[in-house]
């Protein structure tokens, strides 16, 4: 990478840092050369430390490191934005993020990592799943199967029982994943269909 380190009149670079699996920012460092070099080859983010005037490797004294998984240069070639997986908080106050957020994936974040697994299963041998069994069975199982959940799921929702009813739109929703991949289909495919009602 041709890093521009003459922008600043200290010579050093910010480094933005993001968790790879949840896209949390995570914290703002700075590097020089020499940082980034000790970065790429301990595969442990290091920053040059403008109060202690040396390298810095993230989780020395603490033990939670910042495991490299990418580093990509901007477009101005003057910050760094690098993707880590923490091996722990990562503020020195204890908290996920420097900003106080909790580092956790998103409720969408979760629903596309559910997709892979189904699609993962979809060819997988019956046995081996539940899921893999559905698909064996067919489309019309798994339509009749959605059909059953969506009908539980109704009358769960007339009763005043919480749980029973989130147990069963938790069901409807899971087999309606299934259905989506036995047709070919995702969620992206269905939100981009109410993206586009919305405008309409």
């Amino acid at each position: 990478m041709n890093i521009n380190f003459s922008k600043y009149a200290d010579g050093l670079v910010p480094a933005i840092v993001q968790d790879q699996q949840t896209g949390k920012v995570l914290m703002l460092g700075f590097m020089n050369q020499e940082a980034v070099d000790a970065t790429m080859s301990q595969q442990k983010v290091t920053f040059f430390s403008r109060t202690k005037n040396r390298l810095w490797t993230k989780g020395e004294e603490s033990g939670h490191f910042l495991n490299l998984v990418n580093m990509q240069l901007d477009c101005d070639q003057d910050t760094l934005l690098i993707q880590a997986n923490p091996n722990g908080p990562v503020c020195h106050t204890g908290t996920d993020t420097c900003w106080g957020e909790e580092n956790k994936k998103s409720s969408v974040d979760f629903l596309q990592e559910l997709e892979t697994v189904i699609a993962n299963r979809k060819n997988a041998a019956p046995e081996s799943s539940y899921v893999a069994s559905l698909f064996q069975k067919g489309i019309n199982k798994i339509a009749q199967k959605v059909g059953e959940e969506a009908v539980e799921t109704v009358i769960e929702a007339k009763d005043q029982n919480d749980e029973l009813f989130i147990g069963e739109a938790a069901d409807l929703l899971f087999h309606y994943l299934i259905l989506l991949q036995a047709k070919g289909f995702t969620l992206t495919d269905i939100t981009k269909e109410l993206q586009k009602r919305h405008k309409a």
